[in-house]
């Protein structure tokens, strides 16, 4: 059985891979899908769970995704003794650069007392909920609600048919999770100890940002549960640290956007703080000046026309704005502007051009200010507040 309703084109592979790529540009080309952390584990616990009743580990398994397609896993590990199963597979993310990618993902067994139903744990390498604000209450493992409905319909649908009733306790593992997590924002969330197990649909679309765009909004469900009335959302390190130096905000203030203007700014409309700071380099908040909304080099670029507008708005040289408009980057503009010592309101400007943007996102949810930051972690530009 494999997945039937999946396009072949698309299927995700399940042989072992390198652990923990790293992400970097989008190759060229059609790209390999995944799976997600869920699906493996509820692949694992479906293998576990009928090696439980039966003795024997299906190698292949199959399970049923949330969109109706089935998808096949071989197994990386199998182990059946003292009343308990385990069964382990290597997730395969395809050609996104998930941290996660070639970690093993463990799904361990155990009854239960009678009519308590399938319950969670965390094993070793997943993480545990300790701040309120996301979707699985203070104490609990860190396994999300689809991944949970997900297996729980996978061993519903063995013990259906093999004439048993479901209460057990599966534990999800991912060894060296804990070290993992180090390079996810898990910390900032209040999960600490491991990785999520996450996934809504159980497939990975390579490149796709949505990992990294519901890493933003649980950021602000994190923010808003705990108090928060403040935060800032970086585009990068450098401006993040330059806003923890000027504020001296806890690790719940802080909100990795990156180049996710428009993901940040449309969730805080609908779930509001009182003030936001947003701040990055020069380049990037040019273009969210312009009006763009996702800052990747991929998606939108810096328009150095309407720069060396911005250059003859306050007060530039003509021979600057000429040069400026000749110019092959947000850098180059903004060393002329230096040279006719107008950086600080060229900066200004920019800030300033972002800011509207922002506040027309916004709808008036929350105040916002914008804070420009050169390589050095500078404040170079700054409007609002």
């Amino acid at each position: 059985m494999g997945a039937l309703n999946y396009p072949m084109a698309e299927l995700p592979q399940t042989s072992p891979a390198t652990p923990g790529r790293k992400p970097g540009r989008k190759p060229d080309g059609e790209l390999r899908r995944g799976w997600t952390t869920g699906a493996c584990a509820t692949a694992a616990a479906r293998a576990a769970y009928e090696a439980l009743l039966t003795g024997e580990f299906p190698d292949p398994v199959a399970i049923r995704l949330p969109r109706g397609q089935r998808a096949e896993f071989a197994l990386a590990e199998k182990k059946l003794e003292n009343g308990t199963a385990m069964a382990g597979v290597i997730k395969d993310a395809g050609d996104d650069p998930d941290v996660t990618h070639g970690a093993l993902v463990q799904a361990t067994i155990a009854p239960a007392p009678a009519g308590t139903g399938v319950g969670f744990a965390a094993g070793d390498g997943v993480g545990t909920v300790t701040l309120p604000g996301l979707a699985l209450a203070v104490g609990e493992p860190a396994i999300n609600p689809k991944p949970r409905e997900m297996i729980a319909a996978a061993i519903g649908e063995v013990a259906a048919e093999y004439g048993a009733e479901p209460d057990i306790t599966v534990t999800v593992s991912i060894p060296g999770g804990a070290e993992l997590a180090e390079r996810t924002s898990n910390a900032r969330l209040g999960i600490v100890g491991g990785l999520s197990v996450l996934g809504t649909t159980g497939v990975v679309i390579p490149y796709s940002c949505a990992s990294w765009i519901h890493s933003i909004h649980r950021g602000i469900d994190v923010a808003r549960a705990t108090g928060q009335d403040h935060i800032a959302a970086a585009t990068g390190r450098t401006s993040e640290a330059a806003m923890r130096d000027l504020y001296g905000f806890s690790e719940q203030a802080l909100i990795d956007m990156g180049d996710f203007a428009g993901g940040l700014l449309k969730y805080l409309r609908d779930h509001p703080v009182a003030r936001l700071t947003l701040a990055g380099g020069f380049g990037k908040l040019s273009k969210l000046a312009d009006g763009h909304l996702d800052l990747h080099s991929g998606q939108s670029q810096v328009d150095v026309a309407r720069l060396a507008d911005r250059l003859a708005a306050v007060g530039a040289d003509e021979n600057i704005v000429a040069a400026a408009r000749q110019a092959p980057s947000a850098g180059a503009v903004m060393a002329l502007a230096r040279e006719s010592g107008v950086a600080a309101e060229l900066a200004g400007a920019v800030a300033t051009g972002a800011r509207e943007v922002a506040r027309a996102v916004l709808a008036g949810a929350s105040d916002v200010e914008i804070i420009v930051i050169d390589r050095d972690g500078a404040i170079v530009g700054r409007a609002g507040f």
